[in-house]
C-alpha cells in the first residue's frame, strides 16, 4: 500500500526513527501506527541483541544541578560519529533532564522514567539504537543531595563529576574541586571513607611488592658477585636470547638460573617481617595521599597545597561530603 508522507512524518515525530525506517515500518504494518511503532521497537531490540558484545566507549556525559541536588549521567554508544548527531545529543539531554526532575533512586529507576514520547527512557534508548543500527546503553547514573553541590563536565563531554559540600562555598573553589575529582579520580574523600576492600587490597599489594623487591635485591647482589649482569637474566626469555647472542655462556646461564632459584628461595624464607611491614605502611600512606581527595595536591593551586588546605582557605568550616565521577575512558 502507498504510505503518505504525512504519516511517515507523524511516525518519525512519535519515535524519532529515520524517515526510511518509518516508511518501511508503516508499509510492513499496512499503515497501522501502533504496529509500526512496535516494529521499530523490535528493530531496536534486535540491534541491541546483535551488538550486545560491542563496546560503548563513545557517548555523552552530562550533569544537572537543581538547588541541593545534582545528577551525573552517561549515554553510551559505539562511535563518535553517532555521539555527535543531534538526535543522540537530544536523547542524552532528555535523560539528564529527567534524572534531575525525577531524582530516581538508581539506574533502573531512571530507565523506567516516562518521557514526552510516551515511552520510558529505556524504550527511547532502544528506539534510538534501532534508528542508528548501533548499540546504545545508559552507562551511568549518579546522584547526590547536600546543602551545596557543584558539577563539572569536561569540554569533550566524556568525563564529569558532581561534588557535595556541607555548606555553600565560593563558586570558584566548588567548581575547582569538581574539576579535581574529574581529572585526578580520587578513590574517596579522605582516608576514613576509603572502602575497606580497597585499603586491604593496597596493603596486600604493598606487602607483596616490598617482599619481591627485597628478594630481587638479594638475587641481583649474588648475580653481580658471580660476574653476571642481572639485566641479562631477568627473565627466562632474556636468558635464552642473550645466550644465543653470545652475551652469556651456557655455563653462566645455568649458574644464573641456580642463583635465582637458590638465593631467591633463601631470601624469601628469611625476610624481616617488621621491616616489610614498615615499608608497606609507607607505600599505603603514599597511596592515600595521592588517591584521597583531601590529600591530593590541588591542581588549580600555585603553591602545591592540598585540596583540604585550599578549601579551608576559602572557608574554614567547609567540607566535602562525597562525590560521584564517571569517565567513558575508564
Amino acid at each position: 500500500m502507498a504510505i503518505a508522507l504525512a504519516d511517515i512524518k507523524k511516525l518519525r515525530d512519535m519515535t524519532s526513527a529515520g524517515m526510511m525506517d518509518c516508511k518501511k515500518a508503516l508499509t510492513e504494518a499496512d499503515g497501522d501506527f501502533k504496529r509500526a511503532v512496535e516494529i521499530l521497537r523490535e528493530k531496536g531490540k534486535s540491534t541491541l541483541a546483535k551488538r550486545g558484545d560491542n563496546e560503548t566507549t563513545q557517548g555523552a556525559v552530562l550533569s544537572r544541578v537543581n538547588g541541593g541536588k545534582a545528577v551525573l549521567v552517561c549515554l553510551g554508544c559505539e562511535t563518535d560519529f553517532v555521539a555527535a548527531t543531534p538526535d543522540f545529543k537530544a536523547l542524552a539531554a532528555t535523560i539528564a533532564d529527567a534524572a534531575i526532575a525525577e531524582f530516581p533512586a538508581d539506574l533502573e529507576a531512571l530507565k523506567a522514567v516516562k518521557t514526552a514520547t510516551g515511552y520510558t527512557l529505556d524504550e527511547d534508548i532502544t528506539n534510538q539504537a534501532g534508528k542508528t543500527g548501533e548499540k546504545h546503553v545508559l552507562a551511568y547514573y549518579g546522584a547526590i543531595e547536600a546543602p551545596f553541590v557543584s558539577e563539572y563536565v569536561h569540554f569533550n563531554g566524556k568525563l564529569g563529576a558532581i561534588v557535595a559540600f556541607n555548606k555553600e562555598v565560593p563558586a570558584e573553589i566548588a567548581r575547582g574541586i569538581a574539576m579535581q575529582v574529574a581529572s585526578m579520580n580520587p578513590v574517596a574523600v579522605d582516608e576514613a571513607s576509603v572502602p575497606a576492600e580497597v585499603l586491604e587490597s593496597e596493603k596486600t599489594v604493598a606487602i607483596q611488592k616490598t617482599k619481591d623487591e627485597q628478594v630481587q635485591k638479594a638475587v641481583d647482589a649474588a648475580l653481580k658477585k658471580a660476574g653476571i649482569n642481572p639485566a641479562h637474566v631477568d627473565s627466562e626469555d632474556h636468558i635464552e636470547s642473550n645466550t644465543a647472542k653470545g652475551w652469556l655462556t651456557p655455563e653462566q646461564a645455568a649458574q644464573a638460573r641456580e642463583i635465582i632459584a637458590k638465593v631467591g628461595a633463601e631470601k624469601a624464607a628469611n625476610l624481616p617481617a617488621q621491616m616489610i611491614e614498615n615499608i608497606a605502611k609507607g607505600r599505603v600512606a603514599k597511596f592515600l595521599k595521592e588517591n584521597t581527595l583531601e590529600e591530593q595536591e590541588y591542581q588549580l593551586s600555585d603553591n602545591k597545597e592540598t585540596v583540604k588546605a585550599a578549601l579551608a582557605a576559602a572557608d574554614k568550616e567547609a567540607k566535602v561530603l562525597c562525590f560521584k565521577r564517571f569517565s567513558l575512558a575508564d
